[in-house]
């Protein structure tokens, strides 16, 4: 049975990755999206991730931001992986190698599946809409419409997940990996730690 895997995002400080990667996170996501409580300054993502342990994936998101800023970003901080969560067209997609990237969809109904094949990317993360946020929102949407489309790229679920329903959402969706940020926090910004241990427990037994 493959192991889901585990990205907790909307990291802003040591203490709160390196306690993540303690509990077992494969992935840590930071934000560098102005308007988030969640942002974070490259600087700082670049002393986290140097102090990290080997084999812990790090992830950049960015939402509509060119391409020559990315790159500096992802240079100064030395992240590993592009997340595109904002109105991203899939020929957007293509400038950014030699990093991987993934692309975050907002889904409202089951027309917002409709092209996913479109985005020439390493994987799809799905979110919840919201006319407010681009992301971190704490909404669910229905995965019973994943169920309903073939997917040919590893797929990563995100959106309102928390230790409670995580475990029903994997045996629901099966996706590659899920998503949390706020569904493990004490404040936007901040993790608590316990919540983090509980999710991930939650999507092991899973």
């Amino acid at each position: 049975m493959a192991v889901t895997r585990v990205k907790i995002c909307g990291i802003t400080n040591l203490a709160d990755a390196k306690g993540a990667v303690a509990a077992g996170a494969d992935a840590l996501g930071f934000v560098f999206h102005p308007d988030s409580p969640r942002y974070v300054a490259p600087e700082r993502v670049a002393d986290i991730v140097a102090a990290l342990p080997p084999f812990v994936t790090t992830v950049g998101l960015f939402v509509n931001t060119p391409a020559v800023k990315i790159h500096q970003v992802m240079v100064q901080t030395g992240l590993q992986l592009i997340q595109l969560h904002g109105d991203e067209t899939p020929s957007q997609c293509h400038l950014h190698p030699p990093y991987a990237v993934i692309k975050a969809l907002r889904v409202r109904d089951q027309d917002s599946l409709n092209h996913l094949d479109a985005y020439p990317v390493s994987a799809l993360l799905l979110d919840a809409w919201s006319d407010e946020h681009y992301g971190g929102s704490g909404r669910q949407f229905d995965w019973q419409l994943v169920s309903r489309v073939k997917m040919n790229k590893p797929l990563i679920l995100a959106g309102g997940l928390t230790p409670v329903n995580v475990a029903t959402a994997i045996q629901l969706v099966s996706p590659y990996a899920v998503d949390v940020s706020s569904g493990v926090e004490s404040e936007p910004g901040r993790k608590d730690l316990t919540l983090v241990a509980q999710f991930i427990e939650q999507v092991r037994m899973a």
